[in-house]
């Protein structure tokens, strides 16, 4: 659990430094999270072995809730730095993007980790956590669409080849969040006694929305709603970027009934980056995910011989992506390389 413990908290750790103090912190949050990790993926070679299941826990399953837990913290010291603290404009939009990248790239992925824990406490956090950021629709989308429908057209969240990430991300902000409110009232419908539409977990998201919006003004006044709002719109479009790459261009074959063939390793993209995957809780391993949702993340696993890799880690990809002529024309080569590529419409 080292590498998962010691690469996400410090950067927590730069991010209170950076919304307090400002200066030196707010840029060293920023290089932290973006440059520093695509150099230590790049140039340094792994220094953890692999964790196999069963071996992770407890410390694993602490860590999740510990993010978890730090994440609200971590949003009102946000909102301080961004709307009270004083600081300059640069130092401003080097704290905003750094802390949207990390509710990006660790809070999602550890939001990620909890909405599929057995544990309703786990399950709750994670939902929360998604609704803190103005997107607590995912929680149900990803588990109850996304998970059954990925690779096919049923899935708004998989990115059809060809498809840019700025009209994937102005597709799927709604058509995720209608399909996931559907799942959840249907499956609402199919018990014997109606439940009250404050059990509704859309209400809870549209609570906890309210109420972060409310402590962002009490922090900052208008600043605050303003700050709250462009982190949580830059944290939405990390949350569909990561979508948006791990599946991009592919797709489940039908077999002669018309049904899809069932979820493989072949229908997601992973990346062997180990310092960026230690930071987002090995989400870069992600077709072991959705063959096995329910294995903990440090003991996911990585094929690179059966499992689609893609040439950069996730990050990179992301920063990549917001070109989309460029990030066409890299993922064109890398689905031509696939054995039997099957490309999304």
């Amino acid at each position: 659990m080292l590498p998962f413990v010691f690469v996400t908290l410090s950067n927590a750790g730069m991010l209170f430094a950076a919304a307090f103090f400002g200066g030196a912190w707010a840029w060293a949050a920023l290089v932290y999270i973006s440059l520093f990790t695509a150099f230590m993926d790049r140039f340094i070679p792994r220094l953890f072995p692999d964790m196999d299941e069963g071996t992770e826990f407890p410390s694993g399953a602490k860590l999740s809730v510990v993010l978890g837990l730090l994440h609200f913290p971590l949003m009102g010291a946000a909102l301080y730095g961004l709307s009270v603290s004083g600081m300059g404009w640069p130092q401003v939009m080097a704290t905003l993007i750094a802390y949207s990248l990390f509710f990006g790239q660790v809070s999602h992925p550890n939001a990620h980790e909890l909405i599929h824990r057995k544990e309703r406490f786990a399950r709750r956090l994670g939902r929360i956590v998604y609704g803190s950021m103005l997107y607590g629709h995912h929680a149900s989308t990803h588990v109850l669409i996304h998970h059954v429908h990925v690779a096919t057209e049923d899935d708004p969240c998989t990115a059809r080849n060809g498809e840019g990430f700025y009209r994937y991300f102005a597709r799927v902000w709604w058509s995720a969040f209608a399909s996931g409110l559907k799942a959840e009232n249907a499956m609402r419908a199919r018990k014997q006694t109606a439940p009250s539409l404050l059990s509704h977990p859309f209400m809870l998201d549209l609570l906890v929305a309210l109420v972060t919006l409310g402590v962002a003004v009490a922090i900052g006044g208008f600043l605050g709603f303003v700050a709250l709002l462009a982190i949580a719109l830059y944290s939405q479009l990390q949350i569909a970027m990561a979508d948006y790459v791990q599946h991009y261009g592919l797709s489940r074959a039908r077999n002669e009934a018309g049904r899809y063939e069932p979820v493989g390793p072949q229908h997601s993209w992973n990346t062997p980056h180990w310092y960026s995957s230690a930071l987002m809780l090995n989400a870069a391993r992600h077709s072991d995910h959705h063959v096995n949702p329910q294995r903990p993340y440090p003991a996911l696993e990585l094929n690179e011989a059966t499992m689609p890799t893609l040439p950069h880690s996730l990050p990179v990809m992301a920063t990549i992506a917001l070109l989309p002529p460029l990030y066409r024309r890299v993922m064109r080569r890398e689905l031509a390389r696939l054995p039997e590529a099957a490309l999304a419409a």
